[in-house]
């Protein structure tokens, strides 16, 4: 059921499940001879001989032309300087492997006959790495802001090379008309009555003062014109001789007269080929900057430049993907959306390709159905079929109203235009709306971080896809700009949707790794948090505003004050109010779908949903230790290591002073191994809070002091040759990540404690009893090795990764509990779909699976879940420390270190 049905309503629905085959290989293609006469019949070949040969079939066979590889930033596996002008991508599939092996190597054969290169994946990895680009298919119109025509027609297969030559004639023809505006633009500069022409040449007054220069220019003049003029000619000529033979026409593009051509070569077959070539730079590019070339007419050609780049925006292209295993093309025009005169030219090009397609057997139709721009290409009596069947049947024009009617086609059409709103957004002079709007203005609307997308849950949450939000935030500009202009004054609601656009992100910034125009809107959530903040219109969440009190303080009273709060009062109460909810909603629900804010009972009951961890630490780190002295520089090491080496370890705000079990694991671990670790004197916070809630100018404020600070610590320091920075948090070290370390520390490194560990060889013997869980953080600290094979190296045991966000998102559950309630489905999911993995049942009994991660806030999130599924949650350092040095490894630490082994240095 397509969205372009106009009615129906599914009363039953039947699946038929096809068993994946045991063996698939995927065979990449890549055709280099321009001639597409040659290349293009390799889709029918191969297709006859994969349908024709027993024990294997074709599972997937897609198509990119030339321009679409350029598009995806392709490149080429074949060991050429060159990209191919055409890829095809084969997928094949069969039960007996040597039969699969057999049909990917004959299919390479047959390609490498036509002039082609094949290569043939075998591994999953391996081939999900071929299919990649064809995934990065919406960068074609990455140049347009995401606007195209996308015109889908089906061609007969036997047909698909003519269909080629005829789009590629189309593309011929477009290149040479936008290359005749170019002309005319250029002819418009050097009109005689252009009042601009002499302040470009620099002649206001010299002229009238020196007529011999005068008249120098003016034959440069006339040079430049008489150029101009023979060059539309011969291009004008060439447009009206495409069919004719190449070797009537020769003289339009050779001086040579031995040069040999085809017999029957055609005009046309010679630019499809580029043995002959049309080319503004070589043809009046180079030439008009020879005639005006030196220092004085350098305005005149910035002037030239800036035509030629003006009118290439507007020019027009034809670019085909196909299914190519059932003939099914994607014909695809960018397009600016505020250039009428494009947007019509295009029109006319889309009726063109209509008539093409009729005329060669096939349909204007495939999967994207009949839309309002095919309309007028459908045939009245059709036309009239359905509006008479629709009447009768659906009178009241319920379903898919208004489609496949009169009126319904592009003549009332409207999409926003970004092109305008960043226009519009200089002229208002609203820097930080434009800068929203650069951000997001090159969104092509794929989709393709819908998946990995924390707040997109579609069982759960269906509208909040990253492509979504950028469509939304969009239109709040759009809203912004309308009320500025017209003085209607800014309504607050436009604050309330940018309020709840900005909400829904974790700031994991997973979208950016799959989006081929590489946005990535976790900054973009950042800078709307920061928009919102500056006009004084962020949402006010009381849990927030202790959370980041919490954080931005580094005075020790004020630090165990909070804490206590935090572990005496706060999570005791949230978790008796939890009880109360069990007893009230025994049977847990599936999170209902929103828009917009929950009302305020709604989110009460979000927040009490999942239990907040019990037995939270009664102290921090350092007041265990004793060095919340910010004028000392603690230094903890063992007295009997001699010449140990030394790492400075910034500890971040969750490990020390929330889950200060996660520090002082930390700092027990490098103790045994008799490494030095210097810790920053003081509660410090990295600055990534402050940043990711919006209020960019503190967490810049945190950042230049902790990096004067530790300049000091370094110069202080210098006899100890500190080469490593080690954090426990994943946020801290991206943050950490600006602070350039490698002129704090020279030759420094900075990675996560867990990497270091497993470089310095510690693993534990592999449980007999308890299995590992590991969560990645959205923020992995682990950016050194794969964060499963140091998870899997620790433990001395395979240890399966836990996808999906816990969340808690640092404070994102306390600002939107209704929000997390719709993460945290799904990966409740995950974590049972884990547990089933590991032991066959949906709950962990008798600590039979144990959740581990790298992350405070993670740590309080995933241990919420414990109810559901009975697993306990830990970081990795800790449950290494747990199972090297005993159960009782914090005290037995704190009274070894506090005996001796913290060196004190004055800052």
């Amino acid at each position: 059921v397509q969205k372009e049905g106009c009615d129906g309503i599914i009363t039953s629905a039947e699946f038929i499940l096809h068993k994946m085959p045991q063996y698939i290989r995927t065979v990449c293609l890549e055709f280099f001879d321009p001639d597409l006469h040659r290349a293009v019949p390799a889709i029918v070949e191969t297709k006859d001989y994969l349908d024709a040969m027993p024990g294997v079939s074709l599972a997937g066979m897609e198509h990119m032309d030339e321009r679409y590889v350029r598009a995806v930033r392709y490149t080429t596996k074949a060991p050429r300087t060159e990209l191919p002008k055409m890829l095809l991508l084969v997928d094949i599939a069969g039960e007996d492997e040597n039969q699969v092996a057999e049909a990917a190597s004959q299919v390479v054969r047959m390609a490498n006959q036509r002039g082609g290169e094949g290569f043939i994946a075998v591994s999953a990895e391996a081939r999900s790495r071929f299919w990649a680009d064809r995934a990065r298919t919406a960068a074609i119109a990455a140049h347009t802001n995401a606007f195209k025509i996308n015109e889908d027609v089906v061609i007969p297969l036997d047909k698909l090379a003519q269909y080629s030559d005829g789009i590629e004639r189309i593309n011929i023809e477009l290149s040479i008309k936008n290359k005749l505006k170019m002309i005319d633009a250029l002819e418009g500069v050097f009109a005689q009555d252009s009042a601009d022409l002499y302040e470009l040449l620099n002649i206001n007054g010299a002229g009238d003062e020196n007529p011999e220069l005068k008249a120098l220019i003016e034959d440069k003049i006339r040079t430049a014109r008489e150029l101009l003029t023979g060059t539309r000619q011969t291009w004008q000529t060439i447009l009206t001789v495409l069919d004719e033979l190449a070797e009537k026409q020769r003289a339009l593009f050779f001086e040579d007269e031995q040069k040999k051509l085809r017999a029957d070569d055609s005009v046309f077959r010679l630019l499809q080929r580029r043995d002959a070539r049309i080319s503004y730079r070589s043809a009046i590019e180079r030439p008009l900057k020879t005639i005006f070339s030196g220092q004085q007419f350098e305005r005149l050609r910035d002037k030239l430049d800036k035509v030629h780049a003006r009118i290439r925006a507007s020019r027009l292209f034809v670019a085909l993907h196909m299914h190519a295993g059932d003939g099914n093309v994607h014909t695809n025009i960018p397009v600016n959306s505020n250039d009428y005169e494009m947007l019509h030219e295009a029109d006319v090009v889309v009726g063109r390709i209509m008539q093409l397609a009729e005329a060669l057997g096939g349909v204007i139709s495939g999967e994207h159905g009949i839309g309002i721009t095919k309309l007028q290409y459908l045939d009245k009596p059709t036309v009239a079929a359905f509006s008479e069947y629709k009447q009768r049947v659906d009178p009241r024009d319920v379903f898919n109203p208004r489609k496949l009617q009169t009126g319904s086609d592009l003549h009332n059409a409207y999409t926003p235009s970004l092109r305008l709103v960043e226009q519009e957004a200089l002229i208002l002079e609203a820097s930080e709306l434009g800068e929203l709007n650069t951000a997001i203005k090159d969104c092509l609307r794929c989709g393709k971080c819908k998946p990995v997308c924390n707040t997109h849950v579609p069982r759960a949450n269906l509208l909040y896809s990253p492509r979504n939000k950028i469509l939304a935030t969009g239109l709040i500009i759009e809203a912004f700009l309308y009320e500025e202009q017209t003085r209607r004054g800014i309504s607050l609601r436009h604050f309330d949707e940018m309020n709840d656009v900005a909400d829904h992100c974790t700031v994991c910034h997973k979208c950016l790794s799959p989006c081929p125009v590489d946005i990535d809107f976790g900054d973009v959530s950042i800078t709307m948090r920061e928009i919102l903040r500056k006009q004084g219109q962020r949402r006010k969440n009381l849990g927030t505003y202790f959370s980041m009190w919490f954080l931005n303080t580094t005075r020790p009273s004020t630090i165990k004050l909070i804490h206590s709060l935090f572990a005496r009062a706060a999570y005791p109460g949230q978790r008796l109010l939890h009880a109360f909810y069990k007893v009230l909603n025994p049977k847990e629900k599936n999170p209902k779908s929103s828009t917009g804010k929950t009302p305020i009972v709604e989110q009460v009951v979000h927040f009490v949903k999942k239990p907040m961890p019990a037995n939270l630490p009664a102290r921090t780190t350092r007041a265990m230790l004793a060095i919340e002295d910010d004028k000392l520089i603690p230094i903890i090491r063992n007295p009997q290591a001699q010449d140990a080496e030394a790492v400075f370890y910034f500890p971040g705000c969750g490990s020390e002073r929330l889950f200060s079990q996660v520090g002082l694991a930390t700092l027990a671990m490098l103790y045994e191994q008799g490494v030095q670790t210097v810790l920053p004197p003081g509660y410090l916070c990295c600055g990534y809070p402050q940043k990711s809630g919006g209020d960019a100018n503190k967490g810049k404020q945190i950042s230049v002091a902790n990096q004067v600070l530790f300049h000091r610590i370094a110069n202080t320091l210098n006899y100890l040759d500190i080469k490593t920075v080690l954090v426990s948090c994943g946020t801290c070290i991206d943050q950490l990540l600006t602070y350039q370390f490698s002129k704090i520390f020279p030759g420094c490194r900075l990675m996560d404690i867990h990497e270091y560990l497993m470089e310095k060889g510690v693993k534990l013997t592999a449980s007999e009893t308890t299995q590992y869980l590991y969560h990645d953080p959205c923020h992995s600290p682990m950016k050194q090795y794969a964060p499963i094979k140091v998870a899997s190296s620790l433990m001395g045991q395979n240890v399966l990764l836990s996808d999906r966000c816990c969340g808690e998102a640092g404070t994102f559950a306390v600002a939107r509990p209704d929000i997390a309630t719709q993460v945290r489905f799904r990966k409740q999911e995950e974590l049972k779909k884990g547990i089933t993995q590991l032991t066959g049942k949906t709950r962990s009994e008798h600590g039979e699976v144990k959740l581990l991660t790298a992350c405070p806030a993670c740590q309080q999130g995933l241990s919420r879940y414990r109810e559901d599924t009975g697993l306990e949650t830990d970081y990795i350092v800790v449950e290494l420390a747990r199972a090297r040095l005993g159960e009782q490894w914090q005290e037995v630490f704190v009274n070894k270190v506090t005996q001796g082994g913290i060196e004190r240095v004055l800052l």
